[in-house]
């Protein structure tokens, strides 16, 4: 095979690419956010993912998800994006779980051996005992919190939960409360200051998926897979 990764040498160097390669990921939640995060850590050259996700496509995702396009509308996620990424890279070696993550259905994970973890998915239970795990257990883990009714992309940071005092997400306060009381400290985050729009819901109960826009969910992955490939190679950005 040509060299497809040659510019990704160029800037990384021979060895951080032999890590990527050897890395095992996995991503969980192929939304916004974890279908970009996906495609980002493929083209960076990771040779082992494993994607869980027990959604199909549908049409509200075709404004910002990876996978969403009108043939794969009522397709599995996790066969739309394994697809994709074997477009990108016939290589790759893939792990499809269609699947929720639960805490009493998670030993699939951890008997995968991940290097890392990637946390793309929206429940609280579901994310607070993956921290839990993976803090407890060494591995490696970037939790997304809100991109939902947000326009900014600007605003998007990366850090650790502490860093989210004040920045308005009410997924991040509930997060940073309960992961306190769990003794789990420094938990690595992308996480937006911007505070959420108001949305006014159609929905006859109140209740509705919070709103979106093409360009801050993805942000928000390719910032999660920066992280996990400058720690997977030792850059520290910002350095």
């Amino acid at each position: 095979m040509n060299d497809w990764l040659q510019r990704t040498r160029l800037l990384l160097g021979e060895q951080a690419v032999e890590k990527l390669k050897n890395a095992k990921v996995a991503l969980l939640g192929l939304g916004g956010v974890g279908g970009a995060c996906a495609e980002a850590l493929c083209r960076a050259g990771i040779g082992s993912l494993m994607l869980v996700d027990n959604d199909k496509v549908e049409i509200s995702n075709l404004n910002r998800q990876t996978a969403a396009t009108r043939e794969t509308i009522g397709q599995e996620k996790c066969r739309v994006m394994g697809a994709r990424l074997k477009a990108i890279n016939p290589e790759i070696s893939l792990v499809l779980e269609k699947r929720f993550y639960l805490p009493q259905e998670s030993d699939f994970l951890y008997d995968w051996e991940p290097d890392y973890v990637v946390d793309a998915i929206d429940t609280v239970t579901a994310k607070l005992h993956l921290a839990q795990q993976c803090y407890e257990r060494g591995i490696p883990l970037i939790m997304c919190l809100g991109t939902g009714n947000r326009l900014d992309p600007g605003k998007l940071r990366q850090g650790k939960m502490e860093d989210t005092v004040g920045c308005g997400c009410p997924l991040a306060r509930v997060m940073r409360r309960e992961l306190k009381k769990r003794g789990v400290a420094g938990q690595n985050v992308v996480y937006s200051t911007e505070e959420p729009k108001n949305v006014i819901s159609a929905a006859k109960d109140g209740r509705h998926s919070p709103a979106s826009i093409s360009f801050v969910p993805p942000v928000a992955g390719y910032l999660m897979a920066a992280a996990v490939v400058g720690e997977l190679t030792g850059y520290k950005y910002g350095k």
